[in-house]
Parts: structure tokens; sequence; C-alpha cells
């Protein structure tokens, strides 16, 4: 039997260019789903950073298709790998070619022409769904979201066969909507511009119109996808997504293993696994040294690494600071993001400077000795569609404190009496998201602490759970089979 072929359209991919989660799915998910006799080639921009990773794989990157005056200068499309990934690549100069993040300029605003960049990246990924390159023709096109969401727009009005679609949320607050004024400049239709194309409160909504047209639509955790169906947390979707609640369905997100794995890590101090659960403390020592902490083994060493922003909930940590100092215990944080958020965790370093350790900016390897140093990592998001450094802290042993939302409830059992006497806990978590049930769960996460038995009990569940992409690799594979066309 023949693979089936999967195409998975995406902005940013792990391990070459990466400002979340997107990317660490985007990068994961083919080499789980091959084992589901899955052939998956992702689509993606020809920024620098890929181009530079295609120059240095095994092969030479290979010219597929030319791409003449594509939205504004000529283009092309290349092939190639990156490790175990196989990718195609938009070498287009006059759309990617830049400094910065894939999405803004080094000052931090956002791109003029991103509407023009990503339509390129949708339009292509169309084109290749309806045959454009005979030697891969997907049975699905699977898009991931906004940049990517008009590549299902495209398939829908064109009169061409299409293949079967799939479009994934990864966090339904970036949206991607731009002026009504772009339409022809895109390529699409005057008829497109309706509630039911890709019309949003006046002007084109990108994810609005892969959440329209895609046979099917996943977010990132089974609680997040009925979280976004409501007011709350729909985001003026939430309409759109109760409409077509039959097709919408909630698949977690994993982690590389490979990667995140306490055994072989060579960015941490001293290897582990649940059964040299002890040489983990060196971790932690190294870890208050680099933060330049007091060396305290019974202090309660907290980890964050995060997106400094209100989404996190990381200004209602800052306002527990003083609890958390007062009651002894020790933090790390490590992450970048809102001005007065990076200005304050800042102020709290230099006031506690033996407790509290700040690090702005991110730093790949340091994240690996957090996780694999600290005693807990605390996530108290607002929304979080999946999250994945709950599942590292799981994997390395750091017991998660987090919030009851998205994926934070999915994936951490609460360390509640009948979960702790059925040895089923794996952390702590807290609801509604206040500043006072974030301090109580921190109150209550350093009691446990106190409790060594119980303690390494909760880290040693988190350490069997399976955080793998495999059994969400199986969930994609049905998705896929369902949804490809005949």
């Amino acid at each position: 039997m023949m693979p089936m072929k999967v195409l998975s359209v995406a902005s940013e991919v792990y391990p070459i260019i990466k400002t979340g989660g997107l990317a660490d799915v985007v990068g994961a998910l083919p080499a789980a789903l091959r084992a589901e006799g899955i052939d998956t080639r992702a689509l993606v921009p020809g920024y620098p950073d890929v181009l530079k990773a295609l120059g240095n794989g095994p092969g030479t990157a290979e010219e597929i298709m030319r791409l003449p005056d594509f939205f504004g200068g000529a283009s092309r499309l290349l092939g190639g790998a990156c490790g175990e990934l196989e990718l195609l690549v938009i070498d287009a100069p006059h759309l990617f070619a830049r400094p910065g993040n894939p999405y803004a300029a080094p000052d931090g605003t956002d791109w003029p022409d991103n509407a023009v960049r990503f339509a390129a990246l949708s339009r292509i990924a169309a084109d290749i769904g309806q045959g454009a390159l005979p030697a891969f023709v997907p049975d699905v096109v699977h898009a991931h979201d906004w940049q990517a969401g008009l590549t299902h727009a495209y398939l829908q009005y064109s009169d061409r066969p299409r293949p079967g679609t799939v479009m994934t949320v990864h966090n339904l607050a970036y949206q991607g909507q731009f002026p009504r004024e772009l339409l022809d400049t895109i390529g699409l239709p005057p008829d497109s511009f309706t509630i039911d194309g890709v019309e949003y409160y006046g002007a084109i909504g990108y994810l609005k119109a892969g959440l329209r047209f895609a046979d099917r639509i996943t977010t990132v955790s089974p609680t997040y996808a009925r979280e976004i169906q409501l007011a709350e947390a729909g985001m003026g979707l939430d309409g759109l997504l109760r409409g077509r609640q039959d097709r919408l369905s909630g698949i977690l997100n994993g982690i590389d293993i490979s990667v995140w794995n306490p055994a072989t890590d060579p960015h941490i101090a001293a290897v582990f696994d649940a059964a040299r659960l002890e040489n983990r403390a060196a971790n932690k020592v190294t870890l208050q040294q680099r933060f330049g902490l007091r060396l305290a083994p019974d202090a309660l060493l907290l980890g964050v690494i995060s997106r400094l922003s209100w989404q996190k909930g990381l200004d209602l940590l800052l306002q527990n600071l003083p609890g958390i100092v007062a009651d002894g215990m020790q933090m790390v944080v490590l992450g970048t993001g809102d001005a007065d958020l990076q200005s304050g965790f800042r102020a709290a370093a230099q006031s506690a400077p033996g407790q509290i350790g700040v690090l702005i900016g991110y730093d790949e390897a340091l994240a690996h000795l957090i996780q694999a140093g600290a005693d807990a990592l605390v996530v108290p998001s607002r929304f979080e569609p999946c999250g994945l450094t709950q599942l590292c802290a799981l994997r390395y042993g750091a017991v998660p404190v987090v919030s009851r939302v998205g994926g934070l409830a999915d994936t951490v059992i609460d360390a509640d009496d009948v979960a702790i006497a059925r040895d089923a806990a794996t952390g702590v978590q807290f609801g509604p998201v206040t500043r006072e049930n974030l301090a109580a769960a921190l109150r209550r996460a350093n009691a446990l602490f106190g409790n060594k038995p119980v303690w390494r009990k909760l880290q040693k569940n988190g350490m069997a759970v399976d955080v793998s992409w495999r059994n969400s690799a199986r969930h994609y594979a049905n998705l896929y089979r369902q949804v490809a066309r005949p």
C-alpha cells in the first residue's frame, strides 16, 4: 500500500525557525506520523535561516518549480531536508529575505506586507494540493494557524479537484485580519467577501477562512476545543466554531522525547531518570548557582519558562512574589515579553537576590536546565490552548503548578487527597485564575514539597506519563483517513 501523502503548511518549523509551540508541532509531528504510514512534507517560507538550513543538510536544495513574478517578484520552490524533516521551501526574496522574526522587523513592528507574504504561502500550498508537483500530490493539506488559513479559501474558490483539508488552531487569539481592499491583490474573487466566505467584521479573516472551509478543524487540546466555542474564549469566532462543532476536535500536542530526555540531555549538569532521581539534585545546585541564588536544597525552587504576557498570567505571579519570598521559596524566570512585566521581574530579582533570579530573553540550553533543576514549574495561564512546558516538566520531574484551563487541565492531574490516595496525582491545579488562587496553589505546592515521599511520588507519576507524539499521531492519522478524497 502506498503511504498517504500530507502537505503540512506553516509559517515556522523547529529546529530552524521558532517563536512558539507551533514550530515544535510542525517539526515533530511528521516523524511520529511516519510510524502511521503517513508521508509528510512541510511547506514553509524561505526565511534566511531556512535557506541556510537547507544548504547545510545532507543534500543540496533542489529547485522544483519556478514561480515567475509571484506576488511582486520572481520566486521558486525548493525541496530539501533538515535532518529527518522533508521540506518544501518558498524561495521568494522579496517576501521572506528579511531580518527579524518571521512576522516582525527587528524593532518589533509587524511587516506591513504580512497579508501578501502569508497569502503567498497559502496560494502555493493550494497549488501543490491540486497537483502542481506531480511527484508529491497530497491526499490531505493540513494548514496551521492564520498564516496558512487562506489555503483552504484558495482551494474553495477553485474549480479544480481538491484534496481533503484540515485546519489546526494553535492559538485563537492570533487571527490575521487585513483590509478588504487587498482582496484583488491576493487573488481572491469578489464573491468570496461574504459572511459565509472570508469576510470577518469588515476585514479579510485569514484564520476565519481556514475555519470556514476546512473539512475538519482541530485544536491542540480537548478542553480548549470546548472553551473556544464559548463567548469568553471564542475571540469573536465562537459562533462559527459552534456551528461547525461536529467538525471540531481537540488533539493534544506531544513533545519530541528524543530532544527532551533527562537521561541523555547534553544541556544539564547530571543526567537522570525515574530510577535515578537522586541525580537530579546536582541540576538544582547548578541552576541556583547560574542565577546567583542561595544554595538551599530544602527550599522549593520554582521555575518559569514563558512569554511574559497577560495571557500567561505572569502579572499574577509578579503580584505573588512577596509571598513567595516570605515563605522561603525560590524562583527562576526565563522569558521575554511585555516591557512592564520584564521590568517588574528584574526589580524583584534585585530586591531578593538570593531567592529570585531572572534572565530576560530565551536560551534553549538554560530552558533544559530549568526543567531539570527546578522543583516545580509554574504555568498560571489565563488561557492555554495546550502548553508544552508542562509536558517537558512532567518528563523531567519538575512538578507542574498550573491553572485549570485548556491543555493544562488535560495534562496535569491535581494532587488532591483522592488523587494522592489513588497514586494518580502529577501536579497542582488551581482555578479560577486569580492572584489569590495562585497564591493558594503555591502554598499547597510548598506544603507538598515538605512531604518528601509524596513529592517523590508526584515526580515519578509525572515522569511515567507518555508525553510523546505517539498517541496524538494516531489521532491525526485517523483524521487524515477520514477526510482524504477517494
